[in-house]
């Protein structure tokens, strides 16, 4: 286990120090209670999502939204994307696998959403790891098929991340935290009210810890944001936001993981990779541009215009191979082969490179209005958006000889299960292996409406066309060395010899969402609702696009909610309630040994359901009394899970199944309670229930699936109130240093939840 350390580092105290001055050189006033979001000590949930594409407040939109807002973040210390979204029922996580790319990969009520990540509803899509919640307001998620509001995909909902803007309210805030697992941390936060219209915010973050409960991993990042907004208050503002943030981290992969568990007798922080190779490098700047301007009270114009660019590289050695046990075997039965008994044989991405770049051009137009047409109100948003994407890959393998060829063709240094050796020693000369590039572009008009027929009755509509046109081109790379008339080939390995035929794939796309809303009170609503989703092949521009796939039409899924929000105590208390349906109509699997399917295209034949309850209550039961929790439950089920002439054949061994990594009960919950003036108190827990991890095959017709069992994790938090100018909260995570594993691909990997950590932070508002 790794040893316990409680760190500032030079860099943690210099800036300690820095902040610290002027805190107490001038206290300054209380601060104000702000709105924000969700549910908060000081405050009051927000009545209306971020984007201005929905039409009516929270508790009269038709479709279940979750808002994890900034005191919730800050409040559990929440330190990433997966982080946050842990906490969330029904979200689990996907394994980093070196084919794929490292980074995060999210299951959203069953079906994949690492495409369906949006930064103030602007498309995310880049495959990496959202690493720090500094520049964050909040975190949107919004269930169900969503292609109405975002775009091709989102069959399982979106997941939107706000971003602090400048506004009139000055203010200013610092913390400064160290704990446990050489954990060191400091933020700022200032609104500089530089006149009667004009706002200058800026945020910076320093992080380093080591990741609690392993030997090796360990994550360090920096970052700054600016927002300066102008004419705020009148008839035209305009805002102009820049993100930077670097990261240097360790990716994790974990420890091996075969037939619903760890391997018997493996330590919980052993390291299967090489620490002195690996490593994941984030770089990344946005630049955003809103203009808005109100015509009068009823008609505003809003132009968003952003340029992003991500460059990841990232170097991985996944935790794959030969596995043999003391008995000669290995986890699932067979031979060893060449490995020894107690050894582990490495295998597949090792020494795997993916350099990556990520770049997005996006402009969008609204134009929002009320108006009546006889007694109907109407609240109606329409607007046109365009997207260019662009992305570049260079695959790579580190452990190669000086001439590119490969000096492991019998296998890698065997290591000891039980005390790896994660010190690579070979040869280390970077080689090109592969290299694609990806561009996607997406043209879209929607509109929205809010049609209010009178107090009890309204009803919400939105549809969306859009235009959507992906390619992708794969470099030809020499991979071997071979002869021509006895002599080496003229290129070396690595070298690009020119690209193949670009696979394109261009769709039409018409997306839909409706809900009829009836509010039997003011404070209360109960709905019905139904939408779909439209993803093409090509739905994201680092997507993969084949001959098999990039021609097939794109896949439809659709989405039936009824549900009821109420609010009480004067809208600071929010009780929400959904029984949903999710259905993937037609997905896209494979045709295999169909004699008549020549080109091996795959068939949209593919179909799987989710039906689900999902419970939620937010707010401030009393004054003193903070609660947020939700409840998930899940039923999922393969209806067919292969081509329908296999189908007909009697092939469709999945059908009935479970969908994988999808848990039938979740829950969350956190809570504070003021117990004075200067103390408060905070607890926190989330369950996830039972998920399975394989499906039938053929060689598994009617034998049980594996499945992984359920776990708890808990959260304490003690926070208390020096002054009016600073606070001390003390943070334990994993209070029990529950043993659980996340990311889980099964017969290969899983990664271990993170232990228990403690972290102090000192807060100054001045």
């Amino acid at each position: 286990m790794p040893t316990t350390k409680f760190v500032v580092s030079p860099l943690a105290g210099a800036l300690a120090l820095a902040i610290s001055l002027p805190v107490f050189a001038a206290p300054a006033p209380e601060p104000q209670a702000k709105d924000v979001e969700g549910v908060a000590v000081h405050g009051h949930r927000v009545q209306k999502a971020s984007s201005g594409k929905y039409t009516a407040n929270l508790r009269d939109t038709p479709q279940t939204i979750t808002v994890i807002d900034r005191n919730t973040i800050d409040g559990q210390n929440l330190l990433s994307l997966t982080d946050i979204l842990s906490t969330l029922p029904g979200i689990t996580f996907g394994a980093g696998e070196g084919g794929g790319g490292f980074g995060d990969k999210i299951n959203l009520r069953g079906f994949n959403a690492d495409s369906d990540i949006t930064v103030d509803g602007v498309r995310d899509s880049g495959l990496y790891s959202r690493t720090d919640p500094f520049n964050l307001e909040s975190v949107e998620v919004i269930n169900g098929a969503n292609s109405v509001y975002s775009g091709a995909g989102s069959v399982g909902g979106t997941i939107n991340l706000v971003s602090k803007t400048a506004g009139l309210n000055e203010f200013h805030k610092a913390s400064i935290a160290a704990g446990t697992d050489s954990y060191a941390r400091m933020t700022t936060d200032s609104n500089f009210v530089l006149g009667e219209s004009t706002a200058l915010r800026l945020n910076a973050m320093a992080h380093q810890n080591d990741v609690p409960g392993r030997d090796v991993e360990s994550n360090e990042r920096w970052g700054v944001a600016a927002s300066l907004a102008f004419g705020l208050g009148g008839d035209t503002t305009w805002t102009l936001n820049y993100l930077h943030q670097e990261d240097d981290n360790t990716p994790q992969y974990g420890l091996p993981f075969f037939n619903g568990d760890g391997l018997p007798g493996v330590d919980r922080g052993n390291y299967y990779g090489y620490s002195n190779i690996d490593k994941q490098d984030i770089d990344l700047n946005s630049l955003t541009s809103t203009i808005e301007h109100s015509f009068n009270d009823g008609f505003k114009v809003r132009n968003l215009t952003r340029w992003q660019q991500v460059d990841q590289f990232s170097l991985v050695d996944a935790v794959q191979g030969t596995w043999c046990l003391a008995n000669n075997l290995t986890p699932t039965g067979a031979s060893c082969g060449a490995t020894r008994p107690g050894n582990y044989s490495p295998s597949g991405p090792r020494g795997y490179g993916r350099d990556t770049r990520n770049t997005t051009i996006y402009n969008q137009t609204d134009l929002t209005t009320t108006f009546n047409t006889g007694a109907i109100e109407h609240n109606l948003v329409a607007g046109f958006s365009i997207l260019h994407e662009k992305f570049d890959l260079d695959v790579t393998s580190d452990f190669r000889n000086p001439n590119g060829t490969n000096p492991y063709i019998t296998g890698l240094p065997q290591m000891n299960i039980a005390n790896p050796d994660h010190i690579y020693r070979g040869p280390l000369n970077r080689t090109l292996t592969g290299r694609t590039e990806g561009e996607l572009d997406n043209r879209a008009l929607y509109v929205f409406d809010t049609l209010k027929f009178n107090e009890q009755w309204q009803l919400s509509l939105g549809a969306r066309y859009e235009r959507n046109e992906g390619k992708t081109s794969n470099a030809v790379v020499v991979l071997a060395p071979t002869t021509v008339g006895g002599a080496l080939p003229p290129q070396p390995i690595g070298t690009v010899t020119g690209y193949g035929v670009p696979f394109k794939s261009n769709d039409d796309l018409f997306s839909y969402r409706a809900g009829l809303v009836f509010k039997p009170v003011e404070n209360g609503s109960i709905y019905i609702a139904y939408g779909n989703s439209k993803t093409p092949s090509k739905a994201s521009v680092n997507g993969s696009c084949t001959a098999q796939t990039c021609s097939v039409d794109p896949e439809t899924a659709v989405n039936y909610e009824i549900g009821t929000k109420w609010d009480f105590l004067d809208g600071r208390l929010a009780l929400t309630g959904s029984v949903f349906r999710n259905d993937r109509k037609n997905y896209k699997v494979a045709d295999l040994d169909n004699p008549a399917n020549l080109s091996g295209l795959q068939q949209l034949d593919g179909q799987a359901r989710v039906d689900g309850v999902m419970l939620g209550l937010s707010g401030l039961i009393t004054d003193q009394w903070a609660v947020y929790a939700n409840y998930a439950f899940l039923d999922s089920e393969v209806l067919q899970g292969v081509s329908d002439r296999q189908s007909g054949l009697g092939l469709d061994y999945t059908k009935g199944d479970r969908l994988t990594s999808v848990p039938e009960h979740s829950f969350s919950l956190w809570t504070t309670y003021d117990l004075s003036p200067k103390w408060q108190i905070g607890y926190g827990a989330t369950y996830q229930g039972k998920i399975w991890l394989t499906q039938h095959s053929a060689t598994n017709v009617n034998g049980p699936l594996t499945t992984y069992g359920s776990y708890w994790t808990h959260r304490a938090m003690v926070a208390y109130k020096i002054n009016r100018s600073a606070q001390l909260q003390l943070n334990v995570n994993n209070l029990t240093d529950e043993d659980y594993f996340t990311r889980i691909r099964n017969n290969g990997w899983a990664t271990p939840g993170d232990g228990r950590q403690v972290v102090l932070s000192a807060n100054f508002a001045f």
